[in-house]
């Protein structure tokens, strides 16, 4: 991966076109020569990666991103490589058309594709059919292109942006080409790192074309990469009262898992007291499991408010339910103005009495809880996960965490991260319980709610990540806190 200034700043695909305006208009470098530089990128990268291919074909499409893959072709060839290209027009356009013609000129033939030709044997397939301007769905023709790419089972090299996949949501509105490797140029697209982008964009690298850094001079990035972090060394002379006091608020009957994954969360992020407040019932298990908790059964507000008055930060949710128990202590925690991490059914009633936070708050939804927050579908949300993810920060004036494949992590003054760990073996139950009181702890030991958030969604990911090496599948959410704990401590896990 190219070790560029901007690979963790992220643009829009806007941002990234007038980008590409100064580089040639207040820069001077023709178009043409960009395109040159992309396929020279490309091609260092398919060499890189793919040292023993000795044929590849390049599926070209009418605009600039089918212009970076006729000039592959050209260099490819010199470089000794059989190349077969694929077309999908007649004509193209613009610098496009000069690159069409370069590869003709180099003695190359362009093959129109029809939908039912059979695709060649090779060791490499290039996917240079759409850039970062496709927001719909390939058309019929494409699309029967496209699967037949990904059903070959051979590896592919995506230019700039796997073909069918949104560059600014993430989305894929239709089939999308699964790159093995994408090479994405100038500048970093947002939408490669969220949502649907995990199953297409493959490993990702970026190549900057060689352009000075004036060209980013006053363009602000939409968002950023999360960078690994770590938590500073506690003071010689601490102690548990300087490490903050966590309160887990839930667990309903027949979910104490949920409240216990929290407060224990919350312990192996360095809260010096964690407490929970939950059904009586539930008092013998969470002892006996974890004695370092201090459990508490409640059984409605009165009972919660000397809990409260001892803590600092509260987690609010895990388990927690919508009766009339449930409803009870989340609007005395909420009304207690204390900072708080608001998760699963906490969002849920959150959702039925909306209210603006003035306290510091942090709000960890899925798609389905964010989607019942904004009034909306998964779909929508889905449908442009930094859109919702802001709007929700703005709507209940909190940092939000829009869980899933790139979390994101959005302030309301419009600041907003993305998380590029974690894996599948995440999606299961538990994870969510986890990263509450992993936040909570955060708030708890000092940091605002932006920064506890975002570090703590890092942790968490990591740790995931680390607790993966022994395979996705099985991954139990307690599997986590081990590596959490050495990351915590700046330990590589």
């Amino acid at each position: 991966m190219c070790d560029h200034l901007h690979s963790h700043q992220l643009y829009t695909v806007a941002q990234v076109r007038e980008l590409d305006r100064r580089a040639i208009e207040e820069l001077g470098v023709p178009g043409f020569e960009l395109m040159r530089r992309a396929a020279w990128a490309a091609l260092s990268s398919l060499r890189r990666h793919w040292p023993q291919a000795r044929r590849i074909a390049v599926y070209c499409g009418p605009g600039n991103n089918g212009g970076d893959g006729f000039l592959l072709a050209v260099l490819a060839r010199e470089a000794g490589l059989q190349v077969d290209v694929f077309a999908l027009n007649e004509a193209s356009a613009g610098d496009a058309a000069t690159a069409r013609q370069a590869w003709k000129d180099a003695g190359g033939a362009v093959r129109l594709w029809h939908s039912g030709d059979a695709l060649p044997t090779v060791d490499v397939h290039v996917d240079a059919l759409y850039g970062t301007g496709l927001r719909r769905a390939p058309e019929t023709s494409v699309a029967a292109l496209i699967e037949a790419i990904n059903a070959s089972g051979t590896p592919v090299l995506a230019l700039d942006v796997p073909s069918g996949l949104d560059a600014d949501t993430g989305r894929t509105p239709g089939t999308a080409v699964r790159a093995e490797r994408t090479v994405s140029f100038i500048a970093a697209k947002r939408g490669l790192h969220t949502g649907r982008a995990a199953n297409v964009v493959g490993s990702l690298e970026l190549d900057a074309l060689g352009l000075p850094e004036s060209l980013w001079r006053d363009v602000s990035p939409d968002a950023r990469l999360l960078m690994p972090a770590h938590l500073p060394p506690r003071l010689r002379d601490a102690n548990k009262g300087t490490n903050g006091h966590v309160l887990a608020i839930g667990g309903e009957h027949g979910m104490a898992g949920a409240i216990r994954l929290s407060g224990e969360a919350a312990l192996r992020t360095g809260a010096g007291l964690a407490s929970v407040a939950t059904r009586t019932e539930h008092l013998l298990a969470l002892n006996a499991a974890r004695p370092e908790l201090m459990a508490h059964g409640v059984d409605g507000p009165q009972a919660l408010e000397p809990l409260l008055a001892r803590a600092n930060v509260l987690a609010v949710g895990p388990g927690l339910g919508q009766g009339a128990w449930s409803h009870a202590l989340w609007l005395t925690a909420l009304d207690s103005g204390k900072p708080l991490v608001l998760d699963a059914d906490g969002l849920n009633l959150l959702a039925r009495e909306p209210r603006r936070f003035t306290q510091q708050a942090v709000l960890t939804p899925h798609p389905g809880e964010a989607a019942r927050l904004l009034g909306g579908t998964v779909a929508e949300v889905e449908a442009d996960r930094f859109a919702a993810a802001r709007a929700l920060a703005h709507r209940f004036q909190a940092v939000v965490v829009l869980k899933g494949s790139g979390s994101l992590i959005a302030n309301p003054d419009g600041r907003l991260n993305v998380c590029p760990w974690g894996n599948p073996g995440m999606a299961a139950g538990g994870m969510g319980d986890l990263l509450t009181g992993i936040v909570a702890a955060l708030l708890a030991q000092g940091c605002d709610a932006w920064q506890a958030a975002s570090l703590g969604v890092g942790l968490h990911a990591r740790a995931g990540d680390c607790a993966a090496r022994q395979g996705e599948r099985g991954l139990l959410a307690t599997d986590l806190l081990a590596p959490l704990r050495a990351l915590c401590n700046g330990i590589d896990a």
